[in-house]
């Protein structure tokens, strides 16, 4: 799974997640990509499970490019726990993704095989998203 290396900090509050993406919303490496229309935190296992999808319906042809890291880390407490004593460990490392925001990028395949490689890693994340491809693929 992705996490980060290091951290100043081991906890972090949650934050918010207005308004949209302001970078990372246009197609820097790729010919194809997916592109998010909601707002939410994906997780790690979420993201592996995304790239392993597309790699494997690729059959490891072309490049990928994955443009989010999960940096935040989140933690929550079991449901029968009581309010109060502090902040749980921490259990995951999630990637905020606003709308707008491109997730992962595809070049070297067919537009076919890319659609659909990024139609079934779209059902593994849990934000809603959208195919798009650049303007001279």
């Amino acid at each position: 799974m992705l996490q980060p290396s290091r951290r100043k900090y081991r906890k972090e509050f949650r934050g918010s997640m207005g308004g949209v993406a302001t970078r990372s919303n246009f197609l820097a490496y790729g010919d194809y990509g997916i592109k998010a229309e909601g707002c939410g935190w994906l997780t790690a296992a979420e993201i592996e499970s995304a790239r392993r999808t597309i790699t494997h319906h690729t059959k490891r042809v072309g490049k990928f490019f994955l443009r989010v890291f999960p940096h935040k880390p989140i933690g929550w407490k079991t449901p029968g726990a009581r309010m109060g004593s502090g902040k749980s460990d921490v259990s995951a490392y999630v990637a905020v993704v606003k709308p707008g925001q491109i997730l992962m990028e595809l070049s070297g395949v067919s537009r076919e095989v890319a659609a659909e490689a990024i139609r079934l890693a779209g059902h593994k994340i849990s934000v809603k998203t959208k195919f798009i491809e650049k303007d001279n693929a």
